[in-house]
């Protein structure tokens, strides 16, 4: 039984639990279904999911995943989903759908920034830069400090790309991390680069166990999307307002 509560962390932490982990952030999405401990990870199945399709085959790929397994959604006792940044329409269906299997089911949720899990991945220890082509000639990054445990937030923004090179360029002595290789050349020649493959469910798992056993959850009504960018319909309404 696991007895969790905001700021509050598990009991019995060798007991195995379940988890459902969804990113929708981008074209190249998944889903994974991994149980673990305190002291061991399994992942159990992952499966790919295309940009537009996510609000079809979620849940369907869920029912799936378990009926092989001869389990139930109620078996599932918590939740990891990417919150941000990305697409805002793929960010609002793989939020919507765990808010909806929390809600039903009363099961904690942790929620991973795609930066975070990009940043989770350097070989450097100490100031790590995450980036993302956010398209519209901006980049998203997030600066980190990597140690033992998972990356610590310093800031996640916004950048346009000189704006970019200026932030690696003060970064002397830590590592970019990306998988976006058009990004790799901003990088000075005296920074660590290492260009990754997408993150998938699994390892956003991974690090949202991580939190839900130190009691890092969020509620199903407290559960939001970390856009980073305001949406065309927010900043068209505030330039109305403005003029």
């Amino acid at each position: 039984m696991w007895v969790v509560g905001i700021g509050v962390k598990l009991s019995h932490s060798a007991s195995l639990m379940l988890i459902f982990s969804v990113d929708t952030s981008g074209r190249r999405g998944s889903v994974a279904l991994v149980s673990a401990t305190a002291n061991s990870f399994d992942t159990l199945e992952i499966e790919a999911l295309e940009g537009g399709s996510y609000s079809s085959r979620l849940i369907p790929e869920l029912s799936s995943m378990l009926a092989r397994r001869q389990l139930r959604k109620n078996d599932l006792e918590g939740f990891v989903v990417v919150s941000g940044p990305g697409s805002f329409t793929g960010l609002r269906v793989g939020l919507s759908a765990i808010k909806g299997l929390a809600e039903v089911f009363c099961r904690p949720v942790a929620t991973v920034s795609m930066l975070e899990a990009i940043a989770a991945r350097a070989e450097h220890r100490g100031r790590v830069v995450a980036a993302l082509d956010a398209g519209r000639n901006e980049v998203y990054a997030g600066e980190y400090d990597l140690g033992e445990g998972a990356p610590k937030t310093i800031r996640e923004l916004l950048l346009g790309h000189a704006e970019f090179c200026a932030l690696l360029a003060t970064n002397t002595v830590g590592e970019l991390v990306t998988p976006d290789p058009g990004l790799v050349a901003h990088a000075p020649p005296y920074l660590r680069i290492r260009q990754i493959a997408w993150p998938d469910a699994g390892e956003i798992a991974r690090l949202g166990f991580g939190k839900i056993l130190n009691g890092e959850i969020v509620s199903p009504e407290a559960l939001e999307a970390n856009y980073i960018r305001r949406s065309d319909a927010e900043i068209f309404s505030n330039a109305r307002s403005d003029s």
